[in-house]
């Protein structure tokens, strides 16, 4: 006779003592940060402002290429020249090259008044594009400051013409925390932006 199913039961009690055994050892999700940070864009276009401009003229700006230690939400901290760690309780809204490609557009776009797109934005093949490498946008442990440095490369409309400039701002902080690191970047981030912004409007 072939064997029929084979059910078990368990009561409510036991079921329970089940639970209360595994709750240690079960987690849905990772647990979140303590803060969130991000950087504070200090230009800014007035609303109402009005920009046009056409597909040769306007500006395309790409993300940054940043290295595997800022790839992250992490914020990083540069413990000596070949070493990193993080901020502890604290990640990125973003990555660091998503917000600094944000406030590059905010910024260039309320210092010169130029039209700023995100070459996505666009279908045609964007013609003055604005590259870079987003190499530092940490924290210098030993110097106790904030460092940010975009290498830049300018694609004329020609197709021909490239200009590259390297950009390099710091700010100074004390105790290095979740309440410290985000607005000392963001200082020297805007710095950094609005140099990038006066040497976009060069001819």
């Amino acid at each position: 006779m072939p064997a029929g199913p084979i059910r078990l039961t368990i009561s409510a009690a036991a079921l329970s003592l089940l639970l209360a055994g595994t709750a240690g050892c079960v987690r849905i999700g990772e647990k979140p940060p303590e803060r969130l940070l991000g950087i504070a864009t200090e230009a800014r276009v007035n609303p109402g402002i009005v920009q046009s401009g056409t597909p040769q003229s306007a500006l395309f700006i790409d993300p940054p290429a940043a290295p595997r230690a800022l790839g992250t939400q992490r914020i990083a901290v540069r413990v000596d020249p070949t070493s990193y760690a993080y901020v502890q309780k604290a990640l990125w809204v973003d990555t660091p090259a998503h917000q600094f490609r944000s406030l590059l557009a905010e910024t260039i776009s309320a210092r010169t008044s130029r039209l700023v797109l995100d070459p996505g934005q666009y279908p045609a093949q964007p013609t003055n594009v604005l590259h870079g490498d987003l190499t530092e946008f940490s924290i210098d442990a030993a110097q106790h400051r904030a460092v940010v440095t975009f290498d830049a490369s300018l694609v004329a409309a020609d197709g021909q013409t490239v200009r590259r400039q390297r950009f390099s701002a710091t700010a100074p902080l004390g105790k290095i925390d979740a309440d410290t690191v985000a607005p000392a970047i963001s200082k020297a981030a805007n710095e950094v932006a609005a140099a990038v912004a006066d040497w976009v409007a060069k001819p």
